[in-house]
């Protein structure tokens, strides 16, 4: 490997590393150095953004320790036999790196990952090292995120846990099959073996800090994993009841959906194109219906083509659910309990929480409930007011283009 500057090597494993999607810093706990003791914050506003549940952009340093790797996984672009330039960094070069960007205000964090070099525990080794730097040595207080190796020690594997803020191990592809196919040197048996220590290890700390003050804490921020959309044969509805079970086994924070793309030099056994970037936002709309939404695995796949197993990319998956059920409809807003308007299209869970708070007093009206929401149009087909009652409803083909969202054409010199 040719010799590097940092700055080469940091051009190099930043952008390698954007193939990672679970790089949001939601959920841990708050800690920060305004008492004058230790550096960072997990807090504020601080080369990656990401975004929490409540808005705020999170600023990460978002690298890999190194590009290479042992492994050949086909949809890989740092696989072994991918012709790319390699680089490595040092675990005290990234500890440095991180220090000097946040001394900057870029960043309010790191996010880590890493090919496999050597051997799984080897690599896992001079990650946990990063971070055990960056905690010990540095009193870093701000957040890190580093992305676990399956394939290495369990021991290992618990100890980034005790430095990291949050821990992610991928399980690469939704299907035993594809996984099998397409990284045939990766385990899906090691890979929930590996989550499931995570996740022990989480509920064993976490009582014991309820009970012991002084007791460790451990991934606060939980674990997530990510799965890649469209490198395989995989359908929308084995994607979403793969990430139910997921959450359900594992209680993880977040499942994460990163669509394929074409790699120089790909495999032959990779599809030649990319799948429309707008299935990858249709999963993560399902994943938020079974979310926050109440809805049950089996309803949102119901929302899937039969033939295709792929949910519609026209229309958001919740109007498509409501539209293939309309038995469930309308929906009366001032009777109605939570779960079941809940469903109804264009009522986000802050409206519902409104119109709940909102009906104790009076009854509602068209007009209430529009002043509760963004749009009123896609609502009023599913609803029964105090004053409105959708008097014929019409059948789905006609129904659809009503509530549809309308197709822009974008300008290419729009001001």
């Amino acid at each position: 490997m040719a010799q590097l500057d940092v700055k080469q090597k940091l051009a190099i494993l930043a952008d390698a590393a954007k193939y990672d999607a679970s790089c949001a810093s939601s959920g841990t706990s708050k800690r920060d150095s305004r008492d004058g003791k230790g550096l960072g914050s997990t807090e504020g506003m601080g080369i990656c953004h990401a975004y929490a549940p409540d808005g705020r952009c999170i600023s990460l340093l978002k690298i890999l320790l190194t590009n290479s790797c042992i492994f050949d996984c086909h949809y890989c672009i740092n696989r072994k036999s991918s012709n790319v330039q390699r680089a490595r960094f040092t675990a005290a070069e990234v500890v440095n790196l991180t220090l000097s960007f946040y001394r900057r205000n870029y960043i309010e964090g790191l996010f880590l990952s890493s090919g496999i070099i050597s051997s799984p525990d080897y690599t896992m080794e001079q990650i946990v090292e990063v971070a055990r730097s960056l905690r010990e040595d540095h009193h870093f207080r701000g957040y890190i995120h580093l992305k676990t190796i399956p394939d290495a020690d369990p021991e290992l594997v618990h100890q980034a846990g005790l430095y990291a803020d949050r821990v992610s191990i991928n399980v690469e592809l939704p299907t035993s099959s594809g996984l099998k196919r397409l990284a045939p040197e990766k385990d899906e048996a090691r890979i929930e073996g590996a989550m499931r220590g995570v996740t022990a290890s989480i509920a064993d700390l976490s009582d014991a800090k309820a009970k012991y003050k002084s007791a460790p804490r451990f991934a606060p921020a939980g674990q997530s994993t990510q799965m890649i959309v469209g490198a395989d044969a995989a359908t929308d509805g084995d994607i979403v009841g793969k990430a139910s079970q997921l959450y359900d086994r594992f209680n993880l924070r977040r499942v994460y959906y990163s669509a394929f793309s074409p790699i120089p030099d790909a495999s032959a056994v990779l599809p030649l194109q990319r799948p429309p970037l707008m299935r990858e936002h249709r999963l993560y709309q399902s994943d938020w219906l079974m979310r926050f939404y109440e809805f049950k695995p089996h309803e949102v796949v119901a929302a899937t083509d039969a033939a295709t197993g792929m949910l519609p990319l026209d229309i958001d998956p919740k109007l498509a659910w409501a539209l293939k059920f309309r038995e469930h409809f309308p929906v009366d807003v001032n009777r109605a309990p939570r779960e079941t308007l809940l469903r109804v299209p264009g009522l986000g869970v802050k409206a519902v929480k409104n119109i709940l708070a909102s009906r104790r007093w009076r009854r509602l009206r068209l007009d209430d409930v529009a002043r509760l929401t963004v749009s009123i149009a896609k609502i009023r087909p599913f609803i029964v007011t105090d004053d409105w009652r959708p008097v014929s409803l019409t059948d789905r083909a006609e129904l659809k283009p009503l509530v549809a969202p309308k197709k822009q054409q974008l300008e290419l010199f729009a001001a």
